[in-house]
């Protein structure tokens, strides 16, 4: 039996911040083709220890040592672009031939019918040289799938999300031995999180990744590493596995701690008594005991992120949307939407990135305005909008101060009030951390400060916007559990589909101006019924008869096999670009076919219009696959 090849080994390392100790003497491996996880609360050290495996900091001591032959990439929270480079540049800057041509190709192509016959077809026969066609093939399929089409675009005009894709299609395109994620899913919407759970489930890459997907961790990992109190605990098994085996081993350190306690008492009553008549003899005893003490006084219970805030009433009359619409420039995002929300509803928003969730979530507080239509808000509404853009804390504000701003006392449920300051013990803010400055938190913990100074105001209709970016899969659990049981309005955008699931009761589906679906059920129950409607679309239209294509003359016999002129090479280039944009146009034809409130008249123009839009596609895949063959020989 072969031994695993050993890609990276971690040993007896350490690392502090003054006075505060992050983790001691830590130590794990991964072989190749491991996909694991690490797991841990905010603040304890995970993107600490991502960054000194990656050398960008210094462990006060212990030793990571990686195999020479092994080659790794790492995807930060900060996406680490050049912003004064395109996306090309970005994607292709490594130093070798195979990227120099690919680059030199796809520069030459951006060009489209201005660039130089003979420098394309010399960058073309780079290419060949190379075998650089399956890398650029691999790449082409990667940005398509994270919607990266205008490889010209300067990174320093693209918003943060955009960047964030940027760098994930970075690190998947250079296909290393060994790549380490921190997040990968944020900024990404569910379509996409689908794709590349696929893509890393099928890959034979070895992964390290900070996640928070649980549905994420439950698929793709075949270990997790739990970093607990400066120490990693290590499963051998995906999510399931691991709560399973923690409840399991958090439940032996109980048992372990009572056995010692009682211990303890009857030891406690020796060493107390006729302390004269001791001995060197008892003196081990006496040590034993010190020892013992420690292990009976471990503390075990973990401090629990309790939510009991107490919303205001919640009137009859919440938000009414009459016939509102909303646009920017040519771009139509909602065109004559109705719908008036009712007391306790819990609805989830999805839809591709840009079709207007955010806008939506601004117009419904007010924040902007519709271009026509009316937005009526009830009387006794209090919003809790909770933005992915976060609060502007003031510069140099402590955590303690930042929650005072809002109010020093808070009425919880039954009349009772907390102060600010046990309010932040029970967000899971020590006294220890209430003068500490919030520029020194972590993104976990400021995205969880944030979300204190929402819930401050007892709102009664909350309003989500990627809530789950950056929080520890802990919070999420307490966080679920609150909002399960909150009595107001919840609206939630949000790409965790753990997180949907458990909380919402139906969807609104953005995509389409004109038609916004209300899904009834869950997103798992949504997926199930897209899925479906994407088969029996399938088997529609190839049930459909292909128009007769005449029969094309056949090609002139040569000696050998017959390679694609950089002309034909730039059609298929464009064909492959053009069936793309041609797929997404009917698969919106079709759900419009589907929409039972559309009338007939437009249900024709929109069955001729989808059969033009198919008869294309067959032309376009015919003349694909000829030069497809061509290439291939």
């Amino acid at each position: 039996m072969d031994t695993p090849t050993n890609y990276l080994s971690v040993e007896n390392v350490s690392k502090r911040y003054g006075e505060r100790l992050i983790f001691e003497n830590i130590s794990f491996g991964l072989s190749k083709g491991q996909k694991t996880a690490l797991v841990a609360r905010n603040g304890t050290g995970k993107t600490t220890l991502l960054r000194i495996l990656t050398g960008e900091e210094t462990p006060d001591n212990g030793e990571v040592t990686y195999n020479n032959d092994c080659k790794m990439a790492y995807l930060s929270q900060d996406h680490g672009l050049n912003e004064d480079f395109s996306i090309l540049e970005n994607l292709f800057d490594a130093d070798n031939e195979m990227v120099h041509a690919i680059r030199q190709y796809e520069a030459l192509v951006l060009e489209g019918e201005a660039a130089d016959a003979q420098e394309l077809q010399k960058a073309i026969n780079e290419m060949d040289r190379h075998n650089a066609w399956t890398y650029e093939s691999n790449a082409k399929q990667i940005l398509g799938k994270l919607n990266l089409h205008d490889l010209s675009m300067s990174v320093k005009t693209m918003s943060g999300g955009e960047k964030r894709r940027v760098a994930l299609a970075k690190v998947l395109i250079a296909q290393p031995d060994l790549l380490l994620l921190d997040e990968p899913t944020n900024h990404l919407d569910l379509d996409m999180i689908e794709w590349l759970e696929e893509y890393l489930d099928r890959t034979s890459m070895t992964l390290l990744m900070v996640t928070h997907d649980r549905y994420f961790l439950e698929v793709i990992c075949d270990e997790i590493l739990e970093l607990d109190d400066g120490v990693i605990f290590r499963y051998k098994g995906n999510f399931s596995y691991f709560l399973e085996k923690k409840q399991q081993r958090e439940d032996d350190a109980m048992a372990s701690r009572e056995r010692a306690r009682n211990l303890m008492r009857k030891e406690l009553e020796w060493v107390r008594s006729t302390p004269k008549a001791r001995t060197t003899k008892s003196k081990h005893r006496v040590d034993s005991f010190q020892d013992l003490k420690k292990s009976a006084t471990v503390k075990l219970e973990e401090d629990e992120m309790t939510l009991h805030l107490n919303p205001h009433r919640l009137g009859g009359k919440i938000v009414e949307l009459h016939r509102i619409r909303k646009g920017y420039g040519d771009k139509k995002l909602i065109n004559g939407f109705d719908y008036a929300f009712k007391r306790g509803e819990k609805l989830g928003i999805v839809g591709p990135n840009g079709s207007g969730k955010t806008t939506f979530m601004n117009m419904l507080t007010g924040a902007e305005a519709p271009d026509g239509g009316k937005v009526v808000i009830g009387e006794t509404v209090v919003f809790g909008y909770y933005t992915q853009k976060g609060i502007n804390f003031k510069d140099g504000q402590r955590v303690i101060e930042a929650v005072k701003d809002i109010a020093d006392v808070i009425p919880l449920k039954g009349g009772s009030k907390i102060t600010a300051a046990q309010l932040l013990e029970r967000f899971l803010f020590p006294r220890s951390m209430h003068h500490q400055y919030i520029s020194k938190l972590s993104g976990g913990e400021r995205k969880r400060l944030y979300l204190l100074t929402i819930l401050m105001s007892n709102p009664n209709f909350l309003i989500l916007d990627e809530p789950t970016n950056d929080l520890d899969i802990f919070t999420l659990s307490v966080l679920e559990e609150y909002l399960q049981d909150f009595p107001g309005c919840l609206v939630i955008i949000s790409h965790d589909r753990y997180f949907m699931d458990k909380l919402v009761d139906h969807l609104f589906v953005f995509g389409n101006p004109d038609h916004i679906r209300d899904i009834g059920g869950n997103y798992t129950s949504y997926k199930m019924l897209r899925d479906k409607e994407e088969k029996e679309a399938k088997a529609a239209r190839s049930s459909t008869p292909k128009p007769k294509t005449t029969p094309k003359s056949p090609a002139p016999s040569t000696d050998g096999p017959r390679k694609l002129s950089f002309k034909e090479k730039y059609e298929l280039e464009q064909i492959t670009q053009r069936l793309e944009e041609l797929t997404a146009i009917r698969a919106s034809l079709e759900e419009k076919l589907n929409d039972i409130s559309v009338g007939h008249e437009e249900l024709t123009k929109v069955s001729e219009e989808l059969g033009t839009i198919i008869s294309e596609m067959d032309e376009k895949e015919m003349r694909w696959l000829e030069l497809s063959e061509i290439a291939e020989a």
